[in-house]
């Protein structure tokens, strides 16, 4: 990072602007599970079905997938700071405005606007504190993003049904809208002296420059390719475990809904771990040991365990994931120092493009070969990138 560079994005100390920074992804986070407790109620007032109303998410999450190339550029083109209060704003209106709509398609459309801010805000929140942080400390703080983000995705979620089971589901979203405007309002102030730095020209020949770059870096192949992987063989397994539950005589969708909040839990203890285990393993040993975690309680799952058991799976699970993406996210952030909003985009694009062919690679395989045997396939897949990766991944140097 330049010294320009550190001038522009920092606002004022390290520790107060890297926590306004979490808690950015936090308020970001909350809008992304929001609302599939509330869909039936959803489903009802609008006199759709159920399915149709499974698309606000899908939307939202399509739509986060694919502006990460055009938001990432936009980002080191006129500020990360500036971009990422500009997504919170449409983020925290959206919202709003789809608290009052009557009809499934304007509903809809603030979903994949939606979208555009969130994806705008967690991937640049994390190239920014890539800016801000030297490398040696950026696994560490990079942590505690991921912390705002496993605990907005954890609390949207659970606190939106017992909203919408005493308010209704647009008060989920009138609440969501006045959190995310405040977040917005956080970065106004954190980040007031880098809002008044003049936007660099936007440039085309510095846009190609800064792909070229980010494409040269041999390590830019091994991060995309891995959390595309990362993406189709864990997350794709998540809308299948409640169908696994009830295949096991526990048809109670609470009961799925905290089977995968596990998830979220692990992700939480990885946060308070990392600073301990990194020094002991190392970046390699922590993506080895990660993938073996994550390895091992898919084999589990795919046994046929108690919820009680599953449970605990997912919170190992959650664990064993973020110690591998966490690693790969921080050779992510020296891919392009010039273009990190960029790099750290496309980094997201990949991850959700695979979370979105995850679910088609898991309901062929179970179809074809069976829940053990689908899980067994996904579990060696899993060991074995985290071995590939571990080997490939060059440690970036220090800057």
């Amino acid at each position: 990072m330049t010294s320009s560079q550190g001038n522009e994005e920092q606002g004022g100390s390290g520790l107060s602007i890297l926590t306004v920074i979490a808690l950015c992804t936090f308020t970001a986070s909350l809008s992304t599970r929001s609302l599939d407790p509330v869909l039936p109620k959803i489903a009802d007032e609008l006199s759709i079905t159920v399915a149709t109303a499974a698309g606000l998410s899908a939307g939202t999450a399509l739509t986060f997938a694919l502006v990460q190339p055009v938001l990432g550029a936009t980002a080191d083109m006129i500020g990360k700071a500036r971009l990422m209060l500009i997504c919170l704003v449409i983020l925290g209106v959206a919202n709003i405005v789809g608290a009052f709509a009557n009809s499934y398609s304007l509903l809809l459309v603030t979903r994949i606007f939606c979208g555009v801010g969130a994806g705008g805000t967690f991937p640049v929140a994390m190239s920014l504190t890539g800016d801000l942080v030297p490398l040696k400390g950026r696994q560490l703080a990079l942590s505690r993003n991921l912390a705002g983000s496993m605990s907005g995705n954890l609390l949207g979620a659970s606190l939106s049904g017992v909203i919408g089971d005493f308010i209704g589901w647009r008060a989920v979203l009138i609440l969501l809208g006045v959190l995310v405007l405040a977040g917005a309002a956080m970065v106004l102030t954190g980040f007031r002296r880098s809002m008044a730095v003049p936007r660099r020209p936007v440039e085309l020949s510095a846009l190609r420059k800064g792909y070229a770059e980010i494409f040269s870096n041999p390590n830019a192949a091994v991060c995309y390719s891995a959390v595309f992987v990362e993406g189709i063989c864990i997350l794709g397994l998540f809308p299948y475990l409640a169908a696994f539950l009830v295949e096991l005589g526990e048809p109670r969708l609470s009961i799925a809904g905290v089977v995968i909040a596990g998830f979220a839990i692990g992700g939480l203890f990885y946060t308070l771990s990392v600073s301990r285990l990194l020094p002991k393993l190392g970046v390699h040993a922590m993506m080895v040991s990660g993938a073996v975690l994550v390895a091992s309680q898919l084999a589990i799952i795919g046994l046929g365990a108690p919820w009680q058991v599953q449970f605990i799976n997912l919170v190992l699970m959650g664990w064993g994931f973020y110690m591998l993406h966490g690693s790969i996210q921080v050779f992510a952030t020296e891919l392009s120092p010039k273009a990190r909003a960029t790099a750290f985009s496309l980094h997201s694009f990949f991850f959700f493009l695979g979370q979105s062919a995850g679910p088609l690679v898991y309901g062929f395989l179970l179809s074809r070969i069976g829940k053990a045997s689908t899980l067994l396939v996904t579990a060696s897949t899993v060991i074995i990138l985290g071995v590939v990766v571990a080997r490939l991944l060059n440690q970036p140097r220090p800057r």
